[in-house]
């Protein structure tokens, strides 16, 4: 009995390195406009999200998540290459500000795998740039943006893998809670309206609901210039909560298109062989701050959920990882090491060791986040963060308190901006420089000759406060 229990032990490692080393199948799950704490399983008790949870629970959950560019094409397109919205010519949604530079088309996550030996298909929205998935990107097409069918189309895809010999890549990405842009508007509901109870049901106001003293004046511009962006400037407080109901029940409707595709997985017996990787393109503004929509570079728009769920390689984790993680930039290379895919010289970080608790943080100090606003009326804004664990720096590239830094340990909602107090210069001087040497180093001369003030060496409040252009 001693002999069979010592092979068991001896095997057991073995078997996991095998699962670990193989090529597993990959579902990576999209969702549109999902603020990071619009999930039940952060303990927000005005969504339930099931689907959603169970993944976390039984995977691992990054709470420390931000996309590259709190916007669709920018964003998506930058998880697609690996690469900053920047350097791969995409600024905005718009026409002509919006498509991958060539010599960037060929390494196309779906072209890369392909190339690996994987079936890679995508379905729903793609918008980077085209609102479908387009040819010359490495995937077979299986479903046209629109959240109906979607799942349905994917569940047939995957029970037509499960005795395939070759591994898969798939994409399922849909379009809520996008759907809450067309709700402020007041416009019919692509896949279903949401009725409002009565105001005692709904959510209370965040924290942060009223702009603090020292909002952005050129956000607030952008604001008032972009009515149908941002059509609440004369939202009541309960227009407001309406709003905040409205939203949580497009989350909850995606929720449950995505469990249909969990459960595909398990019933095809493809949940041990198959990573399943969850995330979202940008947040919402969620009424904090007033902000409806995306763009602005608060937590709620920069900020996203990110979940890695592979059963019998990720173990659950207690507790969230609070790692930094740029979902535009991490995805890439995590999903290539999964693949048996070398690639070098990305500016993002290969997660997989984090996944496999073979470490548990990243050697990275910070994340950066770009913008840039758009529309007819659009007033040319262009700004960036930098963002530590700890602390948070924001520069817009003109107008009153256009710097603002943040301690999110103390100050998570953003209220207080510390770039006036004194016993914070050396932290302010720091973001500064780190951010200037961001982009010497990442060629965001755009940036760079606009905003930041070139110097010969170091960077300091003297050197370094911006006159606009």
């Amino acid at each position: 009995m001693k002999r069979n229990i010592t092979y068991i032990l001896f095997f057991i490692p073995l078997l996991f390195s095998a699962q670990t080393n193989k090529q597993p199948n990959i579902v990576l799950i999209l969702t549109d406009q999902h603020n990071a704490q619009a999930l039940s399983y952060m303990g927000n008790k005005n969504v339930s999200t099931p689907n959603l949870d169970q993944l976390a629970r039984t995977g691992m959950y990054f709470d420390n998540a931000y996309v590259t560019f709190p916007l669709c094409t920018p964003s998506r397109s930058s998880m697609f290459t690996g690469k900053m919205p920047h350097s791969i010519g995409v600024n905005s949604n718009k026409d002509g500000d919006n498509r991958i530079i060539s010599n960037e088309k060929q390494n196309v996550l779906g072209s890369v795998l392909t190339n690996a030996g994987y079936d890679c298909a995508y379905g729903g929205k793609w918008h980077a740039h085209e609102a479908s998935m387009s040819a010359g990107n490495g995937f077979e097409f299986i479903a046209p943006m629109g959240d109906i069918g979607l799942a349905e189309k994917s569940v047939a895809y995957i029970e037509s893998k499960k005795k395939s010999k070759k591994p898969f890549f798939l994409v399922v990405s849909f379009d809520n809670p996008h759907n809450i842009c067309e709700w402020a508007r007041n416009e019919p509901l692509p896949y279903g309206n949401v009725s409002i109870p009565d105001i005692d049901k709904t959510p209370n106001l965040p924290k942060n609901f009223k702009k603090s003293s020292s909002f952005p004046e050129v956000v607030q511009l952008e604001q008032n210039a972009n009515k149908k962006v941002y059509p609440t400037s004369n939202y009541t407080e309960n227009d407001w909560r309406n709003y905040l109901y409205a939203y949580y029940r497009l989350v909850e409707k995606v929720d449950f298109e995505i469990g249909k595709i969990i459960n595909a997985i398990d019933q095809n017996k493809l949940r041990e062989e198959t990573i399943i990787i969850f995330t979202s393109d940008h947040g919402d503004g969620n009424a904090a701050h007033g902000w409806n929509q995306k763009t602005i570079l608060f937590q709620e728009s920069v900020k996203v959920p990110f979940i890695a769920n592979y059963k019998g390689v990720i173990k659950p984790e207690k507790t969230t990882n609070n790692t930094l993680v740029s979902n535009g930039l991490d995805l890439y290379p995590t999903i290539c090491a999964f693949a048996g895919i070398n690639k070098k010289k990305l500016p993002g970080k290969n997660l997989k060791d984090i996944f496999l608790s073979k470490k548990k943080q990243l050697d990275r100090e910070y994340v950066i986040v770009e913008t840039k606003f758009e529309g007819k009326q659009a007033l040319g804004t262009t700004g960036r963060t930098v963002i530590t664990n700890k602390y948070k720096y924001i520069l817009y590239n003109w107008g009153k308190n256009r710097e603002q830094l943040f301690d999110l340990e103390k100050d998570p909602y953003e209220m207080n901006n510390l770039v006036n107090s004194t016993y914070h210069n050396e932290i302010l001087d720091n973001m500064r420089n780190t951010l200037h040497k961001w982009c010497i180093e990442n060629k965001d001369y755009k940036f760079l000759k606009k905003v930041i003030l070139p110097s010969k060496s170091d960077v300091s409040s003297s050197t370094l406060f911006m006159t606009p252009y």
